[in-house]
């Protein structure tokens, strides 16, 4: 199983895991064009997407599963909420669940996880095949035994690492945006995604990406002080995910 990343952030996101001949895109959050750009990067075209796994209806995420899909005839996998929501756009094939259900795609296993998020019936999710576990953990706004128990023994984690709490108190942001991202149904601050790392102290875990960072109200800086004060061991393997290029293919069998 290997993990790469088309873009993480407020403005596009999406997640390529392969394993085997079994290739599926999480999330599309960007035009058309910019998805094939980013996946000729990654050395794919449009056409190796077997399946497009949506994690929730907000346009960072979704605004390009329609046009990708019923361009390249590439099914969607989604929540009822989700689906229900009518941000998808018409899709080739739309292959609805409720959140928490597990379900197969090729030779990948995956379990979606519900998390607390401010969307129809927002889920997460963690993919396995080929004896390796992907966890995939960004826009939920706290975090749960529940979600604990659910990403133990991972050998990756694309985790979310969005604010820093003082750097939103202090931004531009207005206040109702500030509670909405900094709330309980909003985003991960720096102090929960650490908290989270503790909570799940895995010797499984390989590979952490820091993912889904905010432009405006967070700096790798503030994530490096807080992984240097309490994972240092991760301060120099961890790897980052930018809005732009997010990051090239990560391989989980190391």
């Amino acid at each position: 199983m290997r993990v790469a990343s088309l873009g993480s952030g407020s403005k596009g996101n999406g997640t390529v895991v392969a394993s085997g001949d079994t290739c599926l895109l999480v999330d599309c959050g960007f035009s058309l064009r910019e998805t094939t750009r980013c996946l000729a990067r990654l050395g794919l075209a449009p056409g190796d997407i077997d399946a497009i796994l949506v994690t929730h209806e907000h346009s960072d995420h979704a605004a390009g599963v329609g046009t990708l899909s019923r361009g390249h005839g590439i099914p969607v996998h989604a929540t009822h909420g989700t689906a229900a929501s009518g941000r998808l756009g018409e899709c080739a094939a739309l292959e609805r669940f409720n959140a928490g259900e597990a379900f197969t795609v090729g030779s990948v296993t995956v379990r979606s996880v519900a998390v607390p998020h401010d969307a129809r019936e927002p889920c997460q999710y963690r993919l396995a095949a080929g004896g390796r576990e992907l966890g995939i953990l960004t826009d939920l706004g706290s975090i749960t035994p529940h979600v604990v128990a659910a990403y133990r023994g991972c050998q990756g984690l694309v985790l979310e690492f969005n604010h820093d709490s003082a750097m939103l108190a202090a931004g531009e942001y207005p206040p109702a945006l500030k509670r909405r991202v900094g709330g309980e149904w909003g985003h991960l601050n720096n102090r929960q995604a650490s908290d989270l790392l503790a909570a799940l102290d895995s010797p499984a875990l390989r590979h952490l990406v820091i993912a889904h960072m905010s432009e405006k109200n967070n700096s790798p800086a503030a994530v490096r002080e807080l992984l240097a004060a309490e994972h240092l061991a991760w301060l120099e393997r961890a790897h980052w995910a930018c809005q732009r290029e997010g990051f090239g293919w990560i391989p989980l069998d190391d």
